[in-house]
């Protein structure tokens, strides 16, 4: 059972509960941990050593702390899908966020635990050029002798067929016939951790100097982000973004029914079942008040490009808001078209 099919909230959320299931009985099987041990040796080569142990032992104890969380999370996280609707929104969102130096408090996030489903991935363009579809993403807070941090993870769908990763593993399972089979249904493909009431580090953009590299093309039509150019690790601020826009009255989180044989197959596992939809509230046009004077009067219309704006809140809080893309102007005055001259060069 995938989202692929799936246009209903019913649909919606006997997808989330069965890949719920799946994934908390993979991360919870040795495969799963020697899956997550090897992403960790892979990506984490020199991870410093702590307390006296060697690059071995450091290597074993976040893959502990990897497996642990993540078990916990998609058995017990509440499950939200967000809406294709929605997708563009989130990612322009998160690729313009910068988190640099913020002090998140432990309710930025709607909940300890959660897991997102993206219907339509997310597509991330690593600094090697690979790009990978993120198709879901999970939340979990920890704590560590630096204090307590979300760990975020971002996940691929195994079988799709428009993932470039989804294809290198099956260019990899013509190899090893019994890779897929070691495999759950989605496959961790990014690691971030998110501080909580400690300024966020910036991002490190390692020097490459590689101006040939080959770089992989995306799905047409599909939002990329790159580490290149992002000023907040990109599955952060896909969570970070999400955390926020579904708190605003530009979206609904609609509850999804669970048809009764979904709902014992969820029990017997011990899995919650809970399923939010999250999607585009719909709005009207906003007028101009009926009673006193506008302050400013536009002749024409133009496009207001989206951004996140800062606000603070009755406790003396920092937040933010993200203010989606929008046309301003009285709806009878002529659009304003801007021009933008795109440079292909090698």
């Amino acid at each position: 059972m995938t989202f692929r099919a799936e246009t209903t909230l019913a649909g919606y959320a006997g997808a989330a509960v069965d890949m719920k299931t799946r994934m908390h009985e993979y991360c919870a099987s040795i495969d799963g941990s020697e899956y997550t041990r090897a992403f960790v040796e892979t990506n984490w080569a020199g991870l410093a050593p702590t307390h006296g142990d060697d690059e071995a032992a450091a290597h074993h104890r976040l893959t502990d702390v990897i497996n642990r969380a993540s078990s916990t999370v998609w058995a017990q996280g509440e499950a939200y899908v967000l809406a294709p609707a929605m997708t563009a929104i989130v990612a322009a969102a998160a690729e313009a966020l910068d988190l640099t130096g913020d002090l998140l408090t432990a309710d930025a996030a709607p909940t300890d635990t959660g897991v997102l489903y993206l219907p339509e991935p997310i597509y991330h363009r690593a600094l090697t050029g690979q790009v990978s579809g993120i198709a879901a993403i999970t939340w979990a807070t920890i704590t560590s002798p630096r204090g307590r941090s979300w760990l975020i993870c971002g996940w691929a769908h195994r079988d799709d067929p428009d993932d470039p990763h989804a294809a290198r593993i099956q260019d990899y399972a013509r190899q090893d016939p019994t890779l897929l089979s070691r495999l759950g249904p989605y496959v961790l493909t990014n690691l971030d951790l998110l501080p909580i009431a400690r300024p966020v580090p910036a991002v490190a953009q390692p020097d490459i100097d590689e101006p040939d590299r080959d770089w992989e093309s995306a799905p047409d039509g599909r939002y990329v982000i790159a580490d290149a150019t992002a000023r907040t690790s990109v599955c952060a601020a896909i969570a970070y973004a999400f955390w926020r826009i579904q708190a605003q009255p530009i979206s609904v989180a609609a509850p999804a029914p669970l048809d009764r044989p979904a709902r014992r197959r969820a029990a017997r596992a011990h899995v919650v079942h809970d399923t939010r939809v999250v999607m585009l509230r719909r709005t009207s046009t906003l007028t101009e008040p009926a009673d006193g004077h506008t302050r400013w009067h536009y002749r024409v219309r133009f496009v207001v490009r989206g951004h996140w704006r800062r606000l603070i809140d009755k406790h003396g809080r920092a937040y933010r808001i993200w203010i989606h893309a929008h046309l301003k102007g009285p709806d009878d005055a002529p659009l304003l078209h801007g021009e933008k001259v795109a440079v292909l060069a090698r």
